[in-house]
């Protein structure tokens, strides 16, 4: 490969590194083509990138950037899934996938320009996705004025109730 491909190659990647909300750096040693291939079709679904870049290259691109936080895991033949949206979603493909398939390693990760290891894209991982947040969310707050009306409109039921008591009482006297 040329240096100017590569001067390019690099760019190119400096730029994802800086778009992505989540970079996860995995060990693919042992996979075949086939298994790599169903893989990237799993993360595509999701709205997931996943490139295999020579180490150098990677190490170079991350100058700069929050993944000059985990260029350490960048030995051996290494992937790395960047995830422009859901942070959650890429965590939960590929911590699914290493339990089906034991052969892939998940190394490290970088979110908001601090590293993650492998137990924090576990715990990532069991979030729920950002639509069943958002949903929660939009109930909690849909709840509160729901109960605040509710309560408002029980005051006058309450005071219409202690209004026929008082009458009643009066006429039986």
């Amino acid at each position: 490969m040329r240096i100017d491909e590569k001067k390019k190659i690099v760019e190119d990647l400096r730029e994802i590194f800086s778009k992505s909300k989540v970079l996860i750096v995995t060990d693919y040693k042992g996979l075949n083509v086939i298994t790599i291939n169903d893989l990237r079709r799993k993360l595509r679904e999701v709205d997931v990138e996943y490139k295999v870049v020579k180490n150098s290259l990677l190490i170079r691109a991350s100058v700069d950037t929050d993944v000059a936080l985990i260029k350490d895991s960048f030995k051996g033949p290494v992937a790395i899934a960047i995830s422009y949206n859901d942070p959650v979603a890429s965590a939960k493909v590929l911590m699914q996938f290493a339990k089906d398939c034991e052969k892939l390693e998940i190394k490290a990760g970088v979110m908001d320009g601090k590293a993650l290891d492998l137990s924090t894209i576990k715990v990532l991982s069991e979030l729920p996705s950002q639509e069943a947040l958002l949903s929660q969310l939009l109930s909690v707050l849909n709840g509160v004025p729901t109960s605040f009306v509710v309560a408002l409109n029980n005051i006058p039921v309450k005071l219409l109730n202690v209004l026929q008591a008082i009458k009643e009482q009066k006429e039986a006297a």
